[in-house]
């Protein structure tokens, strides 16, 4: 495993999906499934919570999300509906009731710091009349206080802190909220399902749900299972491991075949540039990537009114499925880069994405069947795509593609970009462009600091994975979309290159 950043929270995921998929491909999960939570927690620890009861009853809701089933169902009927290929109709992004600590909800606290000082400027400020002293100390009547943060600002010792949940805090859609148990609650009406809430808890407690096991079934099947690598692959799987060797380990895994997503994002390319042309000015005055779920996600719950100028081009995930199943419309088609939003996008788009997998689950797919990517043969690799879709992973790639397009289409036209990267940026970004005080006609948003290279569930720190991927990058062969001749027959081709909402 070659995550940035192992904490325990990392390690127990990890775990948990290395001995499914091992289970899974060795035919044994119907059976071992039941002794899973007291081969991965035992009586010699380690030990997170109070007992190893709570522990073990974390890690069966654990088990049945990875395997995408019902969090009230047995260990046995989970594996069972997993094995037969069924899929929970539920978010991927969920919360682990038995995990979730039920951090305190009090917003504003009194430490030890106050002084009971003359001036009361805590009690002046407050509009509510929330604070009194109490033991010769200031205190925060809670029925009263409206969380306004009037008194952390007036207080000169800095004795008033704010604290806020880990979830809530790096939500930048305010989709996470205590629930009246105070465990956290998800807001779908508002979650953009980027993955970052998962990231914060320190308890495990938010994760996403995988399909794993299912992937393996069809394989197992004997279906034609392609998998299509996202391009931020070559940045993910350490400097050492050269793109031959893992597209050579996922083929171990029984896949029928590998392709590039970037391919399809010299598709994109063409076709947003041509898009750029045919509807700036003329009918809207700018527009937006739709490369990004989480972004096309942010826009359309948050920014209703600007929906009408993203792209209607899809992304590169369905523009190279749509490739592959203009060639074999029998083919399953799974995608795999290190972004748990594009697990939504396949399924409002199940006619051409079947499945979708994170780097981390790739990672224990090889772990579970023992493929060391580090002892295959490196077999000469040659990306099919350009240097500016290659780059597509990094942020500012998609900008710079749309760019090199429309000024290889009609060079008199200036593309006024603008790259966003981050909920919060965007967010910005998108209310600037809006009100006039952003200067740009197209805007790209990416939900991710660093764009797809910062991906929730990638295993490599951004910087080092930006460095590797620009690398690959800029060896490929065709320097943009509009001199990779083979995408640009392809994007000549019939099929759905229109992104539904």
């Amino acid at each position: 495993m070659a995550i940035s950043q192992v904490t325990e929270v990392v390690i127990i995921r990890n775990k948990v999906l290395t001995e499914i998929a091992r289970m899974a491909y060795n035919g044994s999960l119907d059976k071992d499934i039941g002794s899973m939570p007291d081969t991965i927690v035992s009586e010699a620890g380690p030990r997170y919570r109070c007992c190893i009861h709570k522990e073990r009853a974390v890690l069966r809701q654990r088990i049945n999300l990875t395997l995408s089933q019902s969090l009230e169902l047995t260990q046995a009927e989970a594996a069972a509906g997993a094995l037969a290929g069924e899929i929970e109709d539920m978010p991927f992004i969920h919360v682990l009731p038995e995990a979730c600590d039920q951090c305190p909800i009090d917003k504003f606290l009194v430490t030890d710091a106050c002084r009971n000082c003359l001036a009361h400027n805590c009690i002046n400020s407050c509009p509510k009349k929330a604070i009194l002293v109490v033991q010769n100390r200031a205190y925060i009547d809670k029925t009263r206080c409206v969380e306004c943060g009037l008194c952390k600002k007036s207080c000169q010792y800095g004795a008033i802190i704010e604290i806020s949940r880990p979830c809530e805090r790096v939500c930048a859609v305010k989709a996470i909220i205590a629930g009246s148990d105070r465990k956290a609650v998800i807001n779908q009406d508002k979650c953009v399902e980027c993955g970052a809430c998962r990231e914060a808890c320190p308890f495990g407690a938010i994760s996403d749900r995988s399909l794993v096991v299912q992937v393996i079934q069809q394989i197992k099947s004997g279906k034609q299972v392609y998998a299509i690598l996202a391009p931020a692959f070559a940045g993910h799987f350490g400097a050492r491991t050269k793109p031959g060797q893992l597209i050579n380990a996922i083929r171990q895994l029984g896949f029928h075949a590998v392709q590039e997503v970037a391919y399809g994002a010299d598709i994109v390319s063409i076709k947003e540039a041509n898009e750029f042309l045919a509807t700036v000015p003329a009918q809207r005055p700018y527009m937006t990537s739709s490369c990004c779920p989480a972004f096309v996600a942010l826009v359309e719950k948050h920014f209703p009114d600007m929906t009408d100028c993203i792209s209607s081009t899809v992304s590169p995930m369905l523009a190279m499925a749509q490739i592959i199943k203009n060639s074999n419309p029998e083919a399953v088609i799974v995608f795999i880069g290190p972004c748990i939003a594009k697990k939504s996008e396949a399924r409002r788009n199940s006619a051409l994405v079947d499945f979708v997998l994170t780097f981390e689950e790739l990672d224990a797919m090889l772990a579970g069947k023992g493929i060391d990517i580090s002892t295959l043969d490196d077999s000469e690799f040659q990306s099919a795509a350009s240097t500016t879709a290659n780059a597509f992973a990094c942020a500012g790639g998609v900008a710079n593609a749309v760019q090199a397009a429309v000024a290889g289409l009609a060079p008199a036209v200036t593309v006024k970009a603008h790259s966003t990267a981050g909920l919060d940026e965007c967010a910005n970004a998108l209310k600037q462009i809006r009100s006039g005080t952003l200067e740009a006609n197209f805007l790209e948003g990416m939900s991710c600091v660093g764009g797809c290279i910062g991906g929730p569930a990638g295993l490599a720190n951004v910087r080092v994975a930006g460095r590797l991927v620009a690398a690959f990058a800029n060896s490929s062969a065709a320097k943009s979309a509009l001199t990779n001749k083979a995408a640009q027959a392809d994007s000549e081709q019939p099929g759905h290159w229109h992104r539904q909402s």
